[in-house]
């Protein structure tokens, strides 16, 4: 827990305002730029079963339907967006939760108090769905030969990113409601 901490902090310390608006810009840039592009070649190649990424709730054997739906040409394109755009995402919008978030709970509490362990939050939504990523993306490109294991466990990858990728976004509207607050109150 002490790491945990000592990394928090250490983001923390070292955050600047002006990192936070580059990532904020990359962020939005990326948005309307290269995210529309994307979900309109992702929804040409998902045959109308959508995609595990986009997904809250799915098992298994949705994932093996959405393999199989999305033919070979599909496939290819869904592994080859994993290991491009789908590796480059996660971190922009990761860079975008955790300098927000970083600079807002600067501003709100003090070294070494527990709520700075919510940064960890951004860093776990990334971690969670890069591995998503890589679990889907051996599922569906080695289809139709099965990947049980990795099968199983995508959902799960899946499930828990969106928990962390909606927590983030949620707290840093709390952090804004929370620092606007306490300068009004001033």
């Amino acid at each position: 827990m002490k790491t945990l901490y000592e990394i928090s902090n250490k983001i923390i310390s070292s955050s600047k305002l002006w990192i936070m608006i580059v990532a904020i810009i990359v962020f939005v840039i990326f948005s309307i730029t290269v995210l529309p592009d994307q979900s309109a070649k992702a929804e040409a190649y998902s045959a109308d079963v959508g995609s595990p990424d986009l997904s809250f709730f799915y098992a298994p054997t949705d994932l093996y339907r959405m393999a199989e739906a999305y033919g070979p040409e599909g496939r290819l394109y869904y592994v080859r967006a994993r290991f491009t755009f789908d590796l480059v995402f996660p971190l922009v919008y990761g860079a975008f939760l955790m300098f927000t978030s970083a600079w807002a709970l600067k501003e709100l509490t003090i070294p070494n108090s527990r709520w700075r362990l919510l940064l960890l939050i951004p860093l776990l939504a990334v971690l969670f769905d890069l591995l998503e990523n890589i679990a889907a993306a051996a599922v569906i490109g080695r289809y139709p030969q099965l990947t049980n294991l990795l099968a199983a466990f995508a959902p799960f990858f899946t499930l828990i990113k969106w928990i962390f990728v909606g927590s983030g976004f949620v707290l840093i509207v709390v952090y804004l409601v929370l620092i606007i607050w306490r300068r009004l109150k001033k």
